[in-house]
């Protein structure tokens, strides 16, 4: 059974789903993408596993990031959720299941997965030699620019050691001479707030404690704050939703609207669907500051929960999503870094642009900050990111000044710190 939700309701469906399967052995997969297309074959490919097994159901879930991200952590934390489910959170690591003892080849799994096994495994948490699932895919946060705005401006792309500063200066320059509206924006996210900031040399981490925000960091937010005030990055962007909530700006990138968006390479295969030719688009190197040119690393996974009362299905479908013909397919038609070791990935860009937005993708996997790896593994790095985005939220509306804002981060901080220490 396949069931595409968007949003709230698709996670309230989730306590009740499986009653009615009684008689047979009902799992519910949760699932979230930017690239619809995508979903639609993650759907079909649990109607595959379940035509292959007729005692099993897959309560297919289709649910908006945000839904997930709030609801989830709450859900697994009583006991309830899916089964399955596809995380970019890696705090969720208390409640994975160890599907090795499950699985009808372990060894191979862990052999095509690799290293990128060791990314879902939080230290103390769970078993090293466990498997949870699989990387679904690995990301970096790098900025795309509107070439055709650029070339009507008369403006050079930025080169390759670009600064942020000088990214987004240029970006108001071709805004101004087109009359496009965004300059300069990113998703209202922590994460991609972070590239910027470990760029301009901030320290998220010290001494085992989270220590944000460092003077660094503060030098990063003024200069986001003076953005938004000359309009370079448009308050609206991050000021128009509340709280911590996630907020896409991928649409806007697609109409027209925006000269430089700041995003990740899970883009490019829905851009070269959605933009097609109505205009010349790439993706540009990592933006350079005080500390380097860092592209902020980050990825999503596949994973099965302790809660289930069928961890043989769940293995057995995690093998199936996470074997080499999937993998290879998924990565190819999705355009996908994909954690399991695929060899000689021929992606299907059918866009020029695409072809070269995803080069300059892989060119700069190596421009990853060893600490930002070590912070997205960290207890309680999840509700430091959602920190960022309420508290910057609140600065650019102007609710909070420049010192409210690094003042409230720093309490933030050490309640983090404390409610780490205490569990």
């Amino acid at each position: 059974m396949s069931k595409l939700f968007t949003g709230v309701s698709a996670l309230v469906f989730l306590v009740a789903a499986g009653a009615s399967q009684a008689e047979t052995k009902t799992i519910t997969f949760v699932f979230t993408d930017d690239d619809q297309g995508y979903v639609e074959r993650m759907a079909e490919l649990s109607k595959e596993f379940e035509a292959a097994h007729p005692d099993v159901k897959v309560n297919f879930v289709s649910s908006g990031y945000d839904a997930v991200v709030k609801q989830l952590p709450v859900q697994l934390a009583v006991g309830e959720g899916p089964d399955v489910a596809k995380i970019a959170d890696w705090q969720l690591a208390p409640y994975y299941l160890d599907m090795r003892p499950h699985m009808k080849d372990p060894e191979g799994f862990a052999k095509l997965h690799g290293e990128s096994l060791e990314q879902l495994r939080l230290p103390g948490i769970n078993d090293p030699n466990s498997i949870n699932g699989y990387v679904a895919s690995q990301t970096l946060n790098l900025p795309f620019v509107n070439k055709t705005l650029f070339e009507q401006a008369g403006e050079p792309l930025p080169g390759p050691k670009a600064t942020l500063k000088e990214i987004v200066e240029a970006s108001a320059r071709v805004a101004k001479a087109t009359g496009v509206e965004i300059p300069f924006t990113m998703d209202r996210s922590g994460h991609r707030f972070s590239g910027g900031a470990f760029s301009y040399g901030a320290t998220y981490v010290k001494d085992g404690k989270f220590s944000f925000p460092d003077e660094a960091a503060k030098k990063y937010i003024a200069d986001l704050h003076a953005w938004t005030e000359d309009g370079s990055f448009p308050k609206e962007m991050w000021g128009a939703a509340g709280g911590s909530q996630y907020k896409n700006m991928g649409d806007e990138f697609v109409n027209g609207n925006v000269v430089t968006y700041l995003a990740g390479n899970w883009m490019v295969n829905p851009f070269q669907t959605k933009i097609g030719d109505a205009f010349d688009w790439t993706a540009i190197n990592a933006p350079c500051g005080d500390a380097g040119c860092f592209a902020m690393p980050g990825g999503t996974a596949i994973v099965g929960f302790k809660r289930t009362k069928h961890p043989e299905v769940v293995a057995e479908f995690i093998e199936f999503l996470g074997s080499e013909k999937i993998q290879r397919e998924i990565a190819e038609n999705y355009v996908i870094l994909t954690g399991a070791d695929i060899k000689d990935t021929q992606y299907k860009l059918s866009s020029e642009d695409a072809k070269a937005s995803m080069a300059v993708f892989l060119d700069n996997r190596e421009n990853v900050p060893a600490a930002a790896r070590e912070f997205e593994r960290k207890k309680g790095g999840t509700a430091l990111y959602q920190q960022i985005v309420q508290r910057m939220s609140q600065l650019i509306v102007g609710e909070l000044s420049l010192e409210e804002t690094y003042k409230v981060l720093e309490d933030d901080v050490r309640k983090i710190n404390d409610a780490v220490s205490t569990q």
